[in-house]
């Protein structure tokens, strides 16, 4: 919900979507006869990647891309080719297409892990589970003091983590329960709406309730909140001693120890082009041609596929894409409804920094950005003060993607910092 003060002095005020008291209905997708897999560590050669195609897998089997890199199989069936795929910026991915078989049979190995759970053998199965953990909560949970579970969905027209934490609360509790014992990380939060407080509590998470107001579920205010001060500018959450995790990534580590089985099935909003939203579940690695098959979402030319929620998603140029382990949202867009964008200049009108939440000086840093000033705007500009929430792009009166040329900055810089300590 999207409210404007009448006289347009006030800020706009963005809410995200609260769950209702309902039980929410979940859409299962049928298994696809490919799915595509991707890897964020990309292999340098063909001769270095070990699967091969003609390989047979199994449900839940770990696959090794390389010797240093490897996924989880969602399917059982036949790999058909390894490649590498470029996303947002030419970010490169390793990428495994499946042809998946018609009987199903789930590999066993997990189970031996389970049973004794040694932190780099945990790590190469629990990081691809649904809700994507990161491979450091497992193998370096010693720097962080503490764990914050995101039961709060973190963009608008999103309701996914809130409906896991209602409908799969046992598998939450005892994934809560086993990364206490894998972890050593004894002080525990959970992010919440005000309705679902008493699930936090009875997970066993201390609950922070988090105003309807985005972006308050961010997680810069959520550390701010806990520890009465902001990250310091260049600093990361990590390094402030807080590592945070999905409600969904919780209940699939509960769900994987349970049934000794890595979890491989993907929940997430998809809202279509009349503003309806729903709940699905998928394979990972599902393409997503199949499932607006499925729910008769019907993509014209010039419509726009997101990932992800309307502030912070990235489009998507294929129906060929595919569900990721983290991928919470999708959202269809018709042509007639794109927002406007423009290449221009800024205006200096000064909506951006009335309306930045990290009190960056955007009208500055945007002129920076167009003009590849990186490390400039690094620098001394508050770059990297910007926690990444969207609100500039929705109020620009010129209509510039400020948001995805400081996403563009981020990633170039990552880049430079790399190459400079190779």
């Amino acid at each position: 919900m999207i409210k404007r003060s009448f006289f347009g002095i006030k800020k706009p005020v963005l809410e995200y979507n609260i769950l209702g008291s309902a039980a929410s209905e979940v859409k299962t997708i049928p298994i696809p006869e490919t799915v595509l897999l991707f890897s964020d560590n990309v292999f340098e050669s063909l001769d270095s990647v070990i699967l091969k195609s003609g390989d047979s897998v199994k449900t839940g089997q770990k696959l090794s891309i390389t010797r240093t890199d490897s996924i989880i199989s969602t399917v059982t069936g036949t790999v058909k080719n390894v490649t590498t795929y470029s996303g947002d910026f030419g970010r490169k991915y390793s990428a495994i297409t499946i042809e998946v078989s018609d009987a199903e049979e789930k590999d066993t190995a997990f189970s031996d892990v389970a049973d004794n759970p040694l932190p780099d053998a945990i790590a190469e199965y629990l990081t691809y589970l649904p809700g994507k953990p990161g491979i450091s909560l497992f193998t370096d949970s010693g720097r962080f003091k503490c764990l914050v579970i995101s039961g709060m969905d973190d963009d608008l027209l999103v309701t996914t983590r809130q409906s896991i934490l209602k409908e799969n609360f046992n598998s939450v509790k005892k994934g809560i329960k086993k990364l206490k014992q894998l972890t050593n990380i004894e002080k525990i939060y959970m992010t919440v709406p005000e309705r679902l407080g008493q699930e936090a509590v009875a997970a066993g998470a201390d609950a922070l309730v988090i105003d309807s107001c985005y972006p308050s579920a961010n997680p810069s205010f959520i550390v701010e909140k806990i520890t009465g001060s902001p990250v310091p500018a260049g600093k990361q959450i990590e390094d402030e001693g807080f590592c945070f995790i999905s409600v969904e990534a919780v209940a699939s580590i509960g769900e994987a120890f349970e049934n000794k089985q890595v979890p491989v099935n993907k929940t997430f909003t998809l809202t279509d082009k009349y503003n309806r939203q729903k709940l699905v579940s998928a394979r990972i690695g599902t393409p997503l041609k199949d499932i607006f098959k499925e729910l008769y979402v019907t993509i014209n030319e010039n419509d726009r596929i997101v990932i992800g929620g309307p502030m912070k998603g990235a489009a998507v140029y294929s129906e060929d894409y595919s569900i990721c382990p983290d991928t919470d949202a999708v959202i269809v867009q018709d042509k007639s409804d794109l927002p406007f964008v423009t290449d221009s200049y800024c205006i200096n009108c000064g909506e951006c920094i009335r309306i930045c939440p990290a009190k960056v000086p955007v009208n500055t840093l945007i002129r920076l950005l167009e003009a590849g000033e990186y490390e400039e705007a690094a620098d001394n500009h508050d770059l990297n003060s910007c926690i990444d929430c969207g609100l500039c792009s929705y109020v620009c009166t010129a209509g510039i993607p400020i948001f995805h040329y400081i996403r563009l900055a981020k990633y170039e810089l990552s880049r430079i910092e790399v190459a400079e300590e190779a």
